[in-house]
């Protein structure tokens, strides 16, 4: 009776989740993903995805970056390195909750659509010795597409803007805690929810800084989660009439987690991995497919299976359970 109640739950959450959503158009917009080079098929793109996600540069921050950073009360602001079309998101903003010592950090990266920051589990770890810097991912919060109702521009059916988008929330990530080292930052954790998982995980396959990584609510491809998730149905009404999926896969190679498995199972890296198995946002199958390649690569991160939907983990008592599993963690 009550899991009925909490899967009808999550399904009026999903709908109210629409509102705002437009359908947009398909475009390949390579440049954006791979900028000066010629690109004029689908053919020709997957065929340079499947390069990127197999060349370890590709989420190399640029040499010759901006290393300005401005602090003001509990604030850090500093220019994105990947400059885009839209002023608010080439500057990025993260709130930072001190703890009062510098041994741990964690940075949080959210979810698609996130309207809120995580006031609630920034202040409960701050208590605990660790300081928390929640970071605006891509179009989000002060970053926002003037005009826009939801963050479509991270993710949509733009297959080169939503590499540039996440690829940019990797640099983004990767710059503050280079900055967080630079103010004798000990151990620095990343945790990132939902779509925020993919870019926490991809961070944590290519930077050796972060010593540990929470993904909440993740999957391996996520052109797959894309392709049946809950929350993604109007992007794939635009994909479908113009790529296959298998070319989808390839086209969003470079942000598939199931290609950095071995880099994610290095063994300075601690991963937990909590996942909903009622979800119908990120399919149960598209973690177990990670948990599966992560364990074949060697790595045996902590893993939490919570009997709740995507978005009743955010509902007593399955939050609870996750609070304290991440604070067991982070300890």
């Amino acid at each position: 009776m009550y899991l009925s109640w909490l899967d009808r739950w999550d399904e009026q959450r999903a709908r109210r989740g629409e509102d705002g959503k437009e359908t947009t158009s398909f475009a390949l917009d390579a440049d954006r993903a791979f900028p000066g080079e010629e690109i004029d098929s689908i053919r020709d793109f997957c065929a340079r995805a499947d390069n990127a996600s197999s060349d370890p540069t590709f989420f190399e921050e640029p040499k010759v970056a901006d290393r300005d950073f401005e602090v003001k009360d509990s604030w850090v602001r500093f220019r994105s390195d990947i400059s885009t079309d839209v002023a608010e998101n080439n500057v990025v903003w993260a709130k930072i909750t001190t703890s009062g010592s510098l041994d741990k950090a964690l940075v949080i990266f959210h979810h698609w659509n996130a309207r809120t920051r995580n006031a609630q589990i920034a202040g409960f770890l701050s208590r605990c010795g660790i300081t928390v810097i929640e970071i605006a991912m891509p179009y989000h919060f002060e970053r926002s597409r003037p005009g826009s109702l939801h963050a479509d521009y991270m993710l949509s059916a733009n297959l080169g803007r939503t590499i540039q988008a996440l690829r940019q929330a990797v640099y983004d990530g990767r710059k503050l805690i280079r900055w967080l080292k630079s103010e004798s930052y000990g151990e620095v954790t990343v945790l990132g929810m939902s779509l925020g998982s993919w870019v926490a995980g991809l961070i944590a396959a290519h930077d050796p800084n972060v010593s540990k990584a929470s993904l909440f609510l993740t999957g391996g491809s996520l052109a797959d989660m894309v392709w049946t998730g809950r929350a993604t149905r109007t992007i794939r009404s635009s994909l479908e009439p113009e790529i296959a999926l298998a070319d989808l896969r390839r086209a969003w190679s470079p942000l598939s987690l199931e290609n950095y498995v071995h880099r994610l199972a290095r063994p300075d890296l601690d991963l937990q991995v909590v996942l909903a198995k009622r979800d119908t946002v990120v399919l149960p199958e598209l973690s177990e497919s990670l948990l599966l390649g992560l364990k074949n690569a060697g790595s045996r991160p902590q893993i939490l299976k919570l009997n709740c939907g995507h978005y009743s983990l955010g509902k007593l008592p399955y939050i609870l359970y996750a609070g304290l599993s991440l604070k067991r963690f982070l300890s």
